[in-house]
């Protein structure tokens, strides 16, 4: 993940910050929320806008969208305000909402970036991520590792440990390793009150799992010691 947006529901705005994405041609963009039957909803034709094309009505999206009313033994008429879920910009691919009634959208653009729009609803975009996109994105990404290790500490301000862990950061090739301390409030019944409380987060990631347990290995290693070195103690 290199980059998080918020935006409002204007069909401009969304355009404006697609083309903004675009340009830095990110394998990925994912869009949730917008997708829903109400005026408010845009992101349909804010990423049509983006490409200079139209919503039109996918008749795919409408089975889709007549099979989740079935799912859920709703008998609705699709009026223009629910058939407004099954519009999508030209050339794009419906994706079944298994939770809830819109459908996701999915759009290759001619510079390779995969756009997928989900819906809002939490439940409904975890699904349609899980189901459809994480397997797409395994497919593109490969053998890919992650491996984490938390440290809380006592005793030590994040000044205290920045040197040691810009060094390790900078000694590392570039997103093989993320390292970030949070300060955390003292707790009253640790004994530790009035000392500073610190959480280190160690994330190695890479293609290569024993490289990625080295790493993760030899950088707490460091941690630990130079945490050690001043005095701090591990909690």
């Amino acid at each position: 993940m290199r980059r998080i947006t918020l935006v409002g529901d204007d069909e401009d705005e969304i355009s404006s910050v697609i083309k903004d994405s675009i340009a830095r041609k990110p394998d990925w963009l994912i869009i949730s929320g917008g997708l829903g039957p109400t005026h408010d909803d845009k992101t349909a034709q804010g990423v049509a806008a983006a490409f200079g094309k139209k919503v039109v009505l996918d008749t795919i999206a409408v089975g889709m969208l007549k099979k989740s009313y079935a799912r859920h033994s709703t008998n609705l008429e699709l009026n223009e305000f629910r058939l407004k879920m099954a519009k999508i910009p030209v050339g794009s691919i419906p994706i079944q909402n298994p939770v809830g009634s819109a459908p996701s959208i999915l759009v290759e653009t001619d510079s390779g970036t995969k756009i997928v729009c989900l819906p809002g609803v939490p439940k409904e975009m975890e699904a349609i991520f899980s189901e459809n996109i994480l397997p797409r994105l395994a497919n593109t990404i490969g053998e890919y590792y992650v491996l984490h290790a938390d440290y809380e500490t006592t005793g030590l301000t994040e000044a205290m440990l920045a040197p040691i862990l810009s060094e390790i950061v900078c000694s590392n090739p570039p997103q093989s390793i993320y390292l970030k301390s949070h300060p955390r409030e003292s707790r009253a019944n640790s004994g530790h009150k009035n000392d500073p409380r610190l959480l280190i987060q160690i994330v190695s990631k890479g293609k290569d799992k024993s490289e990625v347990e080295q790493r993760l290995n030899n950088t707490s290693k460091m941690i630990l010691e130079q945490i050690s070195k001043l005095k701090g103690e591990v909690v």
